[in-house]
């Protein structure tokens, strides 16, 4: 089944109640003057089964203990935002499959090899998809064809960074000359850089929570990655298997550039339509299917490499 993504960027109270996901709103708590029977029927209900993602973007949110153990529970992933109201966390449960213990073995004792072999399919379908999406803007991504055609295992040579040059600086020069804040020539990827890396940041966080996720519900460790690294980042893995993925983010980013422009804060409807990433359709296997879907497909894949049962990995194609 489908999970649904919940966001809450006003002040309010969640809890839980009978399995359900209960969210007051403390102006109508705290206003003496209101009927009981009104204020009952004031709340909202959802079934905590039904929920996927759930983003918390205000600092007067209180949440309960029952509630965020539900969550986990149920393998939500929470994700709260600073006083910025970007991204800042990302909250998933410690055991999420039954066969855990065994996988973790599996893909720890994952030979070197093994894992350059995974990378290098990774880096491939990622530079493929980014020459679809350019090539869907009307963008010559002849450059791109040698470069994922010749990676090698690991990515020793660095055709990811070598793509990434090319694309990132063609990706948004087809945006209309009318919206005045279009990035064209101009735009560098940069984390902290100029809009629409806002977009993309906010995106990209999205898409990371609905691939670690996956992950945990696969019986993986998420933060053992195939290629990243890094002491501090509890998701190195998620990091990983999301590459493929980022051209998505970036087609649904320039729809979202078409429909309303390009500005430095990111307003709630530019937001809600970010927060449609884990529903969007992507083609994998030949299929479409929900970007949720397939990001479990991919950990589902990724097991069966650790374990020997298959050589390859199963990424969504953008064509």
């Amino acid at each position: 089944m489908l999970k649904r993504t919940l966001y809450f960027g006003n002040p309010a109270y969640l809890s839980l109640k009978d399995k359900q996901l209960i969210v007051r709103l403390p102006e109508v708590e705290k206003n003496s003057q209101l009927d009981p029977l009104f204020k009952q029927q004031a709340q909202a209900t959802i079934p905590v089964e039904d929920i996927g993602v759930v983003v918390l973007d205000h600092q007067q949110i209180t949440i309960s203990h029952g509630l965020l153990d539900a969550l986990m529970q149920n393998n939500v992933a929470v994700i709260t935002c600073n006083n910025t109201r970007h991204p800042a966390g990302l909250l998933l449960p410690l055991q999420g499959n039954t066969l855990q213990h065994e996988r973790y073995q599996s893909q720890l004792a994952a030979s070197e090899p093994l894992r350059k072999q995974l990378w290098q399919q990774t880096i491939i379908q990622k530079i493929k998809n980014q020459a679809a999406l350019l090539s869907q803007q009307q963008i010559d991504a002849g450059r791109l064809y040698p470069v994922y055609n010749n990676v090698k295992s690991g990515d020793s040579e660095n055709a990811e960074g070598v793509a990434a040059a090319f694309y990132w600086s063609n990706i948004f020069t087809k945006i209309p000359a009318s919206i005045e804040s279009a990035p064209g020539n101009l735009f560098r990827r940069q984390r902290d850089g100029l809009p629409p890396n806002n977009y993309l940041n906010y995106g990209y966080a999205i898409l990371r929570a609905t691939m670690a996720r996956s992950i945990v519900a696969a019986g993986l460790l998420p933060t053992k990655g195939i290629h990243h690294h890094n002491r501090y980042n509890a998701y190195c893995l998620a990091d990983d298997l999301m590459e493929p993925y980022r051209p998505m983010v970036d087609q649904l980013v320039i729809n979202i550039i078409l429909k309303h422009g390009i500005t430095d804060d990111l307003s709630k409807v530019i937001k809600a339509d970010l927060l449609t990433i884990p529903v969007i359709d992507v083609k994998i296997d030949g299929e479409n299917s929900p970007l949720m879907i397939a990001t479990q497909r991919t950990a589902a894949s990724l097991v069966k490499c650790f374990a020997g049962e298959q050589r390859k990995l199963t990424y969504p194609e953008l064509s």
